[in-house]
């Protein structure tokens, strides 16, 4: 038979993790230079060009 676990205990380590990942995102972000920052907003607008740029055209209007 399967291992009994409190849910409630369950959902708060599910939830502390998933903030811990917020807070380690967070600062990784925040704790950049501005020049960092730009470059790294650069460097996603070219990803975002480079894959519209090889996005299919089949003729059709999907939005």
């Amino acid at each position: 038979m399967g291992d009994v676990i409190n849910l409630r205990l369950a959902r708060k380590a599910r939830a502390r993790r998933s903030a811990a990942t917020l807070a380690a995102e967070n600062r990784a972000r925040h704790g950049q230079s501005s020049a960092e920052r730009a470059a790294h907003r650069t460097e996603a607008e070219r990803a975002a060009r480079a894959l519209e740029g090889r996005r299919r055209d089949d003729g059709e209007d999907h939005t």
